[in-house]
């Protein structure tokens, strides 16, 4: 496993913080490793006889690993080189491309330790998605439902994890209807390659529950419903054509420079061809 400390962001920093609050600290779940997550690293390695410096080395990381015995539940749930191996013909593309995407886009398992599809609730999208179903939303914003309804974006209510079901959950029972439940899971990312449950028809689903139900099964139904993505929004020619640059732009908007998207694209199409 990796070294990780204060400032590391990696996808494994979310499994890290997936197993601290399963333990019972109250950490924030994302690839980033914060002052709440040092603080927790570091009441662990007091409670468990280890040295105290909120580093996650081999021996913080060993004692984790043999406490949360439930870790490894659901692998088979992974993706394997035949699924991109198939996806490859499947959409006509270079498995060298295939493979760098994967890496790029995956960010981690695409599943959470309960075995439940990793997600993230958008209140945001909430918002305009019971717009669109001619509900006005600021008739349910109340002290129990503004951390999974406002009309702006914000990260201020992630919590990541298993917590992002229950804030799932609490948007679908503001009230008990099929709007307010398709609604709601419309609004979040889902799977390894996060992509919005609003997005499900495009993508071939009858409805936003198959889409759903999908992505709870394996991974490559998250890498199948991103593949008909880049086929709906036309990026597979891009990808053909290896123009890094306009599907970085077409794919993550005019800002794909500033995390060098396109770069990191390019230089991992060329480490798979290498060992091809």
């Amino acid at each position: 496993m990796k070294t990780l400390r204060y400032k590391s962001y990696d996808p494994a920093v979310y499994l890290l913080e997936q197993i601290l609050v399963k333990l019972g600290f109250p950490v924030v779940i994302s690839n980033y490793f914060g002052k709440d997550t040092e603080t927790a690293v570091k009441s662990f390695q007091l409670k468990h006889d280890l040295v105290i410096d909120g580093i996650v080395g081999v021996k913080t990381w060993s004692k984790l690993l043999a406490i949360e015995n439930t870790l490894f539940n659901n692998t088979d749930k992974l993706l394997s080189e035949k699924d991109l191996m198939d996806f490859s013909k499947k959409f006509n593309l270079e498995l060298a491309i295939v493979k760098a995407i994967n890496e790029v886009e995956s960010n981690g398992k695409g599943f959470l330790i309960s075995g439940r599809a990793k997600i993230l609730f958008e209140g945001h999208v909430f918002w305009k998605e019971l717009e669109k179903r001619g509900i006005s939303p600021e008739k349910y914003v109340s002290a129990k439902t503004r951390h999974v309804l406002y009309p702006k974006w914000t990260k201020k209510y992630y919590v990541g994890g298993e917590g992002e079901y229950l804030r799932l959950e609490t948007a679908a029972s503001i009230q008990k209807s099929k709007d307010f439940h398709d609604a709601a899971h419309a609004s979040a990312s889902w799977g390894a390659f996060q992509i919005m449950g609003y997005h499900y028809k495009d993508l071939g689903y009858t409805s936003v529950n198959a889409f759903v139900e999908a992505m709870q099964v394996h991974e490559r139904e998250h890498l199948h419903a991103f593949g008909m993505y880049l086929k709906a929004n036309k990026l597979l020619p891009l990808l053909r054509e290896k123009d890094w640059d306009a599907f970085s732009r077409a794919y993550n908007g005019p800002s794909y420079k500033k995390n060098q998207y396109d770069k990191r694209l390019k230089l991992l199409y060329f480490k798979y061809t290498a060992k091809n």
